[in-house]
């Protein structure tokens, strides 16, 4: 279709950058939220005179709701629209962050971090298939890797948070969740100048509005550049035409068409880099602060030694970015992996706490650096109708691993001790890693519609629209 290729032929500048910014800022909230956590179950243990157990439940609580946040998300993005769903999901998470702060009881706490998590999910799983459908294809992943790469700074500001926020105050722990839902407010305010994508509104058949995307998107990139646009390419790979009878998405029609015959190897590929990645992850993150205690650091040095770690990930991210766009999305996700399995293998072999927290770094490294390729990876691969429930989705399976991690990582350390947990992590991520190498499709350069568009996945799609 010629409006699509008049999109892919626009080059980045200033409105893709706007983009990224504000996508961006969202992705760290996100990261602020999963992470700070950590740091405010001592002072909830101590306010309620809680147990393990109930510090458990709280731990499992964002895991939890971004389980159900991203399902949600996914399915209401492809039928109302990637951008409303962005501006609610926003929304409800820093109305459930505030409660949280305020909360009176154990209960109302739990269940305002669920919620929370929810409205986090949500964000999280919708806003790379958002952005991906505005930027051109040979730099998509780049665009969509710095996107993920937002997260990181979450991360670090969490850590900085729990070391400088949560001690200084009384009710510290309640600050804490102020200054991570308050800014939301503004960014709200910006994300109202935000289009709809228009890849999303031909799908719709909603023609003339995508047109009036791509003509102000056009008008601001040529002012931003001070040159003429590039020509329309005469034969472009964007020219496929996406599906414009879009069958109305639920959580049945969904699961059939990513499980049909046309596209479980992609489905099978994607669930599996998403769980192995999220799995590892929580299982490392969720116990490297215990692990150094038990080492003989102190609560607060252990807050220290995990900024460190946090900081691995801002080079880990935009690295992978980087790479992304010359060795291939896949090939970008099996190297990271490789690097994770390697270094979760190495963790396993150390003892002292200035070695664990060197080998987490690196580790924290390479985890980061996986989720920036994987983030770019699976919008590419599902066909536009069905684009955000497909991301939604597969970033929902992953948080089953992040829900099991904990647990199942907590009771091997019992029978396999410190060795044996990362072990396991090296086993789970080696997985990965020939998964993707052999069964997972090449996406670099190559138009969205070029990838899903043709062939049998459109074809699929079609039947379930009679």
């Amino acid at each position: 279709m010629t409006l699509l290729a008049r999109l892919d032929r626009l080059p980045l500048s200033r409105p893709h950058y706007k983009l990224l910014l504000i996508g961006g800022l969202g992705y760290t909230f996100d990261g602020m939220d999963s992470a700070v956590v950590a740091f405010l179950l001592p002072s909830a243990k101590t306010a309620w005179g809680l147990d393990n157990g109930q510090l458990g439940l709280i731990g499992s609580a964002t895991p939890f709701g971004f389980l159900f946040g991203a399902i949600a998300a996914g399915l209401l993005g492809d039928r109302i629209g990637r951008k409303k769903v962005m501006m609610y999901a926003l929304a409800f998470y820093a109305l459930f962050s505030v409660i949280a702060s305020f909360s009176p009881s154990y209960e109302v706490f739990l269940g305002a971090r669920v919620l929370a998590g929810a409205g986090a999910g949500a964000e999280s799983a919708i806003i790379a298939p958002f952005l991906s459908e505005f930027v051109p294809a040979k730099r998509r992943g780049w665009f969509v890797g710095a996107l993920a790469g937002f997260f990181s700074f979450g991360f670090v500001a969490a850590a900085l948070i729990g070391r400088f926020v949560v001690p200084s105050f009384d009710e510290g722990w309640r600050v804490a969740q102020l200054v991570t839902a308050l800014p939301i407010v503004m960014l709200l305010w910006w994300r109202r100048s935000l289009p709809e994508s228009p890849r999303f509104l031909l799908a719709q058949g909603r023609d003339a509005e995508a047109e009036t995307v791509v003509a102000k998107l056009e008008r601001d990139v040529e002012k931003a550049t001070g040159t003429a646009l590039p020509p329309v390419p005469a034969t472009s790979s964007a020219t496929a035409q996406p599906v414009t009878e879009a069958p109305k998405v639920n959580l049945l029609s969904a699961l059939k068409f990513l499980w049909s015959p046309a596209m479980a190897r992609r489905t099978a590929v994607i669930w599996a880099v998403w769980f192995v990645i999220t799995f590892s992850y929580y299982g490392f993150f969720s116990w490297i602060p215990t692990l150094l205690v038990e080492r003989g650091i102190t609560v607060t040095k252990s807050f220290e030694f995990s900024i460190i770690i946090y900081l691995a990930q801002v080079p880990g991210y935009f690295s992978a970015a980087w790479l992304s766009e010359r060795l291939d999305r896949k090939h970008t996700i099996a190297l990271y992996l490789a690097g994770s399995a390697v270094s979760a293998f190495w963790l396993s072999q150390m003892s002292a706490p200035w070695s664990i927290t060197l080998a987490g770094a690196v580790l924290s490294f390479f985890l980061n650096g996986t989720y920036a390729g994987v983030y770019s990876y699976t919008p590419e691969v599902f066909p536009t109708w069905i684009r955000a429930s497909g991301t939604g989705l597969s970033s929902a399976f992953g948080r089953v691993g992040s829900i099991l991690a904990p647990t199942i990582i907590g009771l091997s350390s019992a029978s396999l001790g410190f060795a044996g947990v990362f072990g396991l992590t090296t086993i789970v991520l080696a997985a990965g890693v020939v998964c993707v190498v052999v069964f997972g499709l090449s996406t670099a350069g190559r138009s969205l519609e070029e990838l899903t568009e043709r062939g049998a996945p459109a074809a699929t799609a079609k039947e379930m629209t009679k």
